[in-house]
């Protein structure tokens, strides 16, 4: 059996990382809207899906920021660029539409 103390501490820290991770759905959520915006204006005026320099730029900042946190920037990197090709992808996917 669990002591009733440790078992609170947990919930709490469980209740803590709930409300943290319903912060990063909407905070995601609030980016892809932004992407989107910036895929549709791509597409209206024939910009590429991707643009390597600004996410070479993205990648370095997000780095240093993870160094700042304390966050493995390691992780950092990857996550980003997980959103980055999931960006891409969207772009595409609206630039296909805009020509049909």
């Amino acid at each position: 059996m669990i002591d009733p103390a440790v078992k609170q501490e947990l919930l709490g820290y469980r209740q803590s990382i709930d409300n943290i991770d319903a912060a990063l759905v909407h905070m995601l959520a609030e980016r892809f809207r932004c992407t989107k915006a910036v895929g549709v204006l791509k597409a209206k005026y024939n910009l590429p899906p991707a643009d390597p320099a600004r996410e070479e730029y993205q990648i370095d900042r997000l780095r240093r920021l993870a160094k700042e946190a304390d966050l493995d920037p390691d992780f950092a990197e990857k996550f980003l660029n997980f959103i980055i090709h999931e960006v891409i992808r969207h772009h595409e996917a609206i630039a296909a539409d805009l020509k049909d």
